[in-house]
């Protein structure tokens, strides 16, 4: 070594790069990608295997090593120091670590195009069935029969539920039928080539204040998830742009493969924390809909937030959640510390 980089070296040291985290703790390839080390965990795991991180002066490969403000690692030519982060709160109790958002109407403004393709696909089969029966025309409530039957459940089970709702029974089909099979799964996916014309046609936007609170929780050390029962999920999130906030994305084709409940079970939310490697306690779920709520309560989840985009704050209480917002952006300007929920309180 030339003395040059024998001074270069010890500079660094002397003067490492702060990087403040919120909360207790940070994964070590959570912090790798927030202080711009690498860009990817593919990267973080590279940098891992070839030893070229340390942490407090001893060698360290694991991706998953639980750091704390004090800690120092030199990763690849930088040294960097963990300090607390300042800022506006996020708005959550302490011992959170993670974050699960549903997408339509936390993330993105697809909810309503989501109901006007709900409403669209039911009135057009109601009507067919009325005409053929001889019977009153009764249509889909996009307000009422949307929040109780369809947001947030998964494609085939909001068909199912609605319709046994009316008194009308239906074969379940397959998933491959076609959108003009007289089936549960026909139905189901006439709605589903509906909804994706329609957001080809008009777009995807994001809810700024929702993109402004994910960028806060992650420049604070917190991991970040999508759980949706969507299908559509991912090409949502690339069409609005921000795919690549999340490390994580549970949708319609992870439960179908991993054979999960959907909301209001929690099964998908627990998919999401055990992917993102924190218990169900660390984690809070933001969520718009009262299926999702319920799902976060039965979950046994650090906080519930429940996003009233249609003024229903009142029932997203009543079903579990334990804060109501507007939007995402009013929890960075509340409390720092909020108490957790009390045990059997919810």
């Amino acid at each position: 070594m030339v003395d040059g980089e024998h001074n270069q070296d010890a500079m660094t040291a002397a003067h490492p790069e702060l990087v403040g985290i919120r909360g207790a703790t940070i994964r070590l390839g959570q912090l790798l990608k927030l202080a711009g080390v690498t860009d990817s965990g593919a990267g973080a795991k590279a940098l891992l295997a070839a030893g070229e991180v340390r942490v407090n002066g001893e060698p360290e490969t694991r991706r998953g090593r639980q750091l704390h403000a004090g800690d120092t690692i030199d990763a690849d030519g930088r040294a960097l120091l963990i300090t607390a982060a300042t800022g506006p709160s996020l708005g959550l109790p302490g011992g959170i670590a993670a974050c699960l958002f549903d997408l339509d109407g936390v993330l993105t403004q697809t909810a309503k195009v989501h109901a006007a393709a709900w409403k669209q696909t039911f009135d057009d089969y109601l009507r067919q069935r009325a005409d053929a029966t001889g019977t009153p025309f009764e249509p889909f409530d996009e307000v009422s029969d949307y929040d109780e039957y369809v947001d947030g459940r998964p494609r085939y089970d909001g068909v199912r539920g609605f319709l046994e709702a009316r008194g009308i029974e239906l074969p379940q089909g397959t998933p491959a039928d076609p959108p003009s099979a007289e089936t549960v799964d026909g139905i189901g996916n006439r709605k589903n080539e509906l909804v994706k014309r329609l957001i080809e046609e008009r777009g995807v936007d994001a809810y700024a204040g929702s993109v402004r609170y994910v960028r806060a929780a992650l420049e604070r050390g917190l991991a970040c998830a999508v759980v949706s029962s969507s299908t559509n999920c991912h090409d949502v999130l690339g069409a609005a742009g921000i795919l690549h906030l999340f490390a994580v994305v549970v949708d319609g084709h992870t439960a179908e493969r991993e054979h999960l409940r959907g909301k209001p079970a929690p099964d998908t939310f627990l998919a999401g924390a055990k992917a993102l490697g924190v218990a169900p306690d660390q984690a809070v779920v933001y969520e718009d809909a009262l299926a999702g709520v319920e799902a976060g309560r039965a979950g046994g989840f650090g906080f519930v937030v429940g996003v009233d985009r249609v003024g229903q704050a009142e029932a997203l209480r009543a079903h579990g959640a334990d804060k109501v917002v507007a939007d995402l952006a009013e929890l960075l300007d509340g409390p720092a510390d909020i108490d957790p929920p009390e045990p059997g309180s919810r």
